[in-house]
């Protein structure tokens, strides 16, 4: 039952999957939090693992790659040919607001984006809102919380570009009240809108805009060690 970009059987893939950007960190989290793992797709290096959490519940872990249009196939694939029914991305982000700080987790209510992503749709000159699955973030809210790891829900802006040409682009969503920026989020919404399945962005702090701060490699294991391990509690409750 293999996609054009997966390679897995019907059935190696959980209803949950956990989906970081970066290969290594897909293999990362499936050695690190899982147990009888096996590797269901290696196709141009994007590693796909289903294993089972320390509580028996199997969930999957998919790299999605770079950027809209990597998860926009990933995530489609995922949902249209194997019948996963949540992804919850775990990825990193950099903050636009004085009050998110360095390894703060970010739950990404809403999406913006500078992409035409959503022109796809033909909406005659209206722009989709993308958002995530209530029921997912709540979740994810109230693990969060009980765990007191700081925390922010909001408007996240899923870029397209890396190294804008102007430097002082972002302040404009900043003013806005957008938490902070990565690349992948609206794509993922919007993917799950129209599949009618379950979507989450959760995110680590490493970088800040304003007070010009980047997490170390060292820093970023551990930062993001908590952000996985809360999603993988709210995957449980899911699968």
């Amino acid at each position: 039952m293999a996609t054009p970009h997966i390679s897995a059987k019907k059935g190696e893939f959980a209803k949950v999957v956990l989906m970081p950007g970066d290969p290594l960190r897909a293999k990362w989290i499936a050695e690190t939090f899982l147990s009888e793992v096996k590797l269901i797709n290696e196709v141009r290096g994007m590693y796909a693992f289903t294993g089972k959490t320390k509580n028996g519940h199997l969930i999957s872990v998919m790299a999605s790659g770079m950027g809209q249009p990597s998860i926009g196939i990933y995530s489609h694939e995922l949902y249209s040919g194997y019948g996963v029914e949540a992804i919850i991305r775990v990825g990193t982000c950099g903050s636009y607001q004085e009050h998110i700080n360095l390894f703060d987790i970010l739950v990404c209510q809403n999406a913006s984006t500078d992409s035409n992503w959503a022109s796809q749709f033909d909406l005659k000159g209206g722009t989709f809102s993308a958002g995530a699955d209530f029921s997912l973030l709540n979740k994810t809210y109230e693990v969060l919380k009980a765990k007191k790891y700081p925390l922010h829900v909001g408007n996240i802006l899923s870029a397209d570009i890396f190294y804008d040409v102007d430097p002082h682009s972002w302040k404009k969503w900043a003013s806005l009240g957008v938490m902070g920026v990565e690349m992948e989020s609206y794509s993922l919404y919007t993917t799950a809108a129209r599949l009618k399945k379950k979507a989450l962005c959760l995110l680590t702090v490493t970088d800040h805009f304003l007070k010009e701060e980047k997490a170390t490699s060292q820093e970023r294991q551990v930062g993001l060690y908590k952000m996985v391990e809360v999603a993988i509690e709210v995957a449980e409750h899911f699968s």
